[in-house]
């Protein structure tokens, strides 16, 4: 299952967001996501967990939980959503 954190500081690497989640089960991924111009995190990220029933414990355990005095938001990841394509030329 594909987990949503946001409303992370800014300074939270993979390692932190793998480290809050390990205690309610495996994880297999961790990403937080970071602006691709400047590297730095965009405040939000992803946990994969193998299986749903530890990830729906760890949304159910880490939502409004305090990480590094900023209150989480945890919810199952939304599929992506396909690019607009652009009406006007690129070059």
């Amino acid at each position: 299952m594909n987990i949503y954190v946001g409303n992370l500081e800014f300074t939270t690497t993979d390692h932190d967001l793998r480290q809050l989640f390990e205690p309610y089960g495996e994880v297999d991924a961790v990403r937080v996501i970071t602006d691709r111009d400047t590297g730095r995190s965009k405040g939000f990220g992803f946990v994969e967990m193998p299986d749903s029933t530890t990830a729906k414990a760890a949304i159910a355990g880490l939502q409004g939980k305090e990480l590094a005095g900023r209150t989480l938001t945890v919810s199952e990841a939304k599929p992506r959503e396909p690019r607009r394509e652009s009406n006007r030329s690129r070059w």
